[in-house]
């Protein structure tokens, strides 16, 4: 794919987002080059439709940075339902209710996020964006060709259980790059004898770009202005992932 000519290299820098629900991150990079008039744009990690929350996205010199940010420590408040499970992992499409005679007590819930904390295998949600074979796996998995993908090491620092009313559970999650809420909200299921479904998402911080330094699409005026922007870190930085939050 050419790549496209940068009509703003006068913006250079980043734009925190509150991702609206519903929008793919690729849309919130559309509608942000409109409202630039032809900068160069793109994001640093994707958050699905159905999630909310921080969406960093880069103009211009600033998009030699996307591999930095996405080496930043993550959190994500996330919302699991324990009765049901889905193929997507998430609400994308109905949900399966499961029958559990007795739902688990809060320590076993606590004990079962602790299953999850340190550097764990997790298997990704064949639903999403992997590439395999150069085909994206969510369409492999749409025309019945892909089951399941292979399990990768990634790290989890923190599994924080905000509230548990049952069948909702609440957390509060720090992790690093690759991480997949959905299949954590999968997996605690399993470990717990439940459903386990992402019902809600929101990011709340990729490093220091956190959530209430964030904007709403509708608070970005156009035409964007570098006034406009946040710094981005250095893109020549020792390229490995950060410790998490304090």
């Amino acid at each position: 794919m050419a790549r496209r000519k940068n009509h703003r290299p006068d913006l250079n820098g980043v734009l925190v987002i509150d991702k609206p629900h519903g929008l793919t991150s690729a849309t919130v990079c559309t509608v942000l080059r409109a409202r630039t008039k032809g900068a160069r744009v793109g994001h640093a990690g994707t958050l699905d439709p159905l999630a909310t929350g921080v969406l960093v996205i880069c103009l211009g010199r600033g998009c030699k940075s996307v591999p930095q940010i996405m080496l930043m420590p993550k959190r994500y408040r996330a919302v699991v339902d324990l009765s049901c499970v889905s193929p997507t992992d998430d609400l994308e499409v109905e949900p399966t209710p499961v029958d559990v005679g007795l739902p688990p007590t809060l320590d076993e819930v606590e004990g079962a996020c602790a299953q999850f904390q340190g550097r764990i295998l997790q298997r990704p949600p064949v639903f999403s964006a992997i590439n395999v074979d150069g085909k994206r796996a969510h369409r492999l998995a749409r025309k019945g060709e892909l089951d399941e993908l292979p399990e990768r090491e990634v790290e989890i620092h923190a599994v924080d259980v905000l509230s548990y009313e049952w069948p909702k559970l609440e957390i509060d999650v720090q992790c690093g790059k690759g991480v997949y809420i959905r299949s954590l909200a999968r997996d605690l299921g399993k470990a717990l004898g439940t459903g386990g479904c992402l019902a809600a998402l929101e990011r709340t911080a990729i490093g220091e770009y956190t959530i209430d330094r964030a904007r709403s699409l509708e608070e970005i005026e156009s035409p964007v202005t570098q006034d406009d922007l946040l710094p981005a870190p250095a893109p020549d930085a020792p390229r490995k992932e950060e410790a998490p939050f304090d």
